[in-house]
């Protein structure tokens, strides 16, 4: 890995959504006015040459309003969706058995949702966006969980340690990348 062919990567988390609280994976939940701003204002000066927005609105609205800010074009890649929360998308913690959540908070692998997504999945597509990155600074609007895949390809996180890092509702999180088959990165900033 050498400096010279290094990019900054920014992770933006969209801002709060309508049902904050609840396991919003693939559901479309409407961003918040408020929510779309904290994005904003995160992202406006960072001076970035790409933007990229998963295609759920609330992340997609973010990166619309980042884009009309800052002049830089917007594009929409779907392999930065949230994890498929299946069977339970939508619904308050409170309202799946709990045995079956800590099961899947453990080892979402071997447990995931019924109906949904397994973390390697969810690995393994943000990893193909990952590799397709062009070495530029780029910020990418995405969901808790794409930022926690991320930090497992390019850092070599756990999942019990991605897990153990906040990333809030608008929460920016910077990274060193290092592209080529295998990305690795550094963290060089997380801003809540």
């Amino acid at each position: 890995m050498t400096k010279t062919n290094s990019f900054t990567l920014f992770l933006l988390r969209h801002g709060e959504p309508e049902g904050a609280g609840r396991l919003i994976g693939t559901t479309d939940a409407v961003p918040t006015a408020a929510g779309i701003a904290a994005c904003v204002e995160q992202a406006c000066d960072l001076g970035v040459q790409a933007l990229i927005a998963s295609d759920l609105s609330r992340a997609r609205a973010a990166g619309e309003a980042i884009s009309a800010r800052t002049g830089v074009a917007l594009a929409i890649d779907a392999r930065w969706r949230e994890l498929d929360f299946g069977a339970w998308d939508g619904l308050a913690p409170g309202e799946v058995d709990g045995l079956a959540l800590a099961r899947f908070w453990d080892d979402p692998d071997a447990c995931p949702p019924p109906a949904g997504e397994c973390w390697s999945a969810l690995v393994g597509r943000v990893s193909a966006a990952l590799v397709s990155l062009a070495a530029r600074p780029t910020l990418v609007v995405t969901h808790g969980g794409a930022m926690r895949a991320a930090l497992a390809v390019l850092c070599g996180f756990s999942v019990r340690q991605t897990w153990a890092i906040d990333l809030p509702y608008g929460g920016l999180l910077a990274l060193r990348v290092w592209p080529g088959e295998t990305p690795a990165a550094q963290i060089v900033g997380l801003y809540p």
